[in-house]
């Protein structure tokens, strides 16, 4: 028997498709169901279902980061996203991200028949010509956003986990993904956001070595220096300096 997982923030849609879609014609079962995003991601991994139908318009949820995610955790995973919203862009990147089928509330039961019907023929076929594409859009979408995470909270105490917590993988995910795109691991993405801001806010020479340090996000001037020395082969003072001599 195939799993499904359904997520909407309706009960009634949850209830209605547990109740009324013919799953064991399918040969599928309901295995797991969750109200928002967040609470599915700990489901998700746990049940690891082969089908998914999902609400992607939820509140506190970024819909096309969780998508993304999915895509990217569980590449085999089939989903059919139901939505409120007949946004033809957004429909088009998530189709782009791997969605099987994109069904607009409120939806007729023969689309959602239709849908469970063409995910199990994928499941029990060879994978879509398309599959490895929208399986690496769905990694570049998560980097791309995990790095603009680190971008606008670099100043923060952050850490592996508060990202991937935010682009709804998990930290060993995100971290095979940072090493796979960037070559550095999370540690040396982060420093290196810092140190490139750390270089702009030094060009004030008001500001002392330690407010900069500090004011990038990191624990200790003493750190921040030996960082900075190691990605720029010279002190923050002599970076400083030889900006001031130009």
């Amino acid at each position: 028997m195939y799993k499904v997982m359904i997520v909407d923030d309706e009960d009634i849609i949850v209830s209605g498709l547990v109740k009324v879609m013919p799953w064991a014609k399918y040969g599928c079962e309901v295995a797991a169901t969750a109200s928002d995003g967040l609470a599915a991601q700990a489901v998700l991994r746990e049940k690891r279902p082969d089908i998914l139908f999902t609400d992607i318009c939820m509140p506190g949820a970024d819909g096309l980061a969780l998508l993304a995610a999915v895509r990217s955790e569980f590449p085999d995973m089939q989903v059919t996203i139901l939505s409120g919203f007949p946004d033809f862009e957004y429909a088009q990147r998530a189709i782009g991200l791997g969605v099987v089928r994109y069904v607009l509330k409120p939806s007729k039961m023969h689309e959602l028949e239709e849908a469970l019907a063409v995910m199990v023929e994928n499941l029990g076929g060879a994978p879509a010509s398309g599959a490895v594409q929208s399986a690496e859009n769905a990694q570049n979408f998560i980097i791309k956003k995990a790095v603009q995470y680190i971008e606008q909270h670099y100043a923060e105490k952050l850490t592996l986990p508060d990202v991937a917590d935010k682009v709804y993988v998990s930290q060993w995910h995100l971290s095979k993904l940072i090493a796979k795109n960037t070559g550095q691991s999370f540690s040396d993405l982060l420093n290196g956001v810092r140190i490139a801001k750390a270089k702009e806010l030094l060009a004030d020479p008001a500001l002392k070595v330690w407010e900069v340090s500090d004011a990038v996000g990191f624990a200790d001037v003493t750190h921040f220096s030996r960082i900075f020395k190691k990605m720029e082969n010279m002190s923050a003072n002599e970076y400083r300096n030889k900006q001031i001599a130009r």
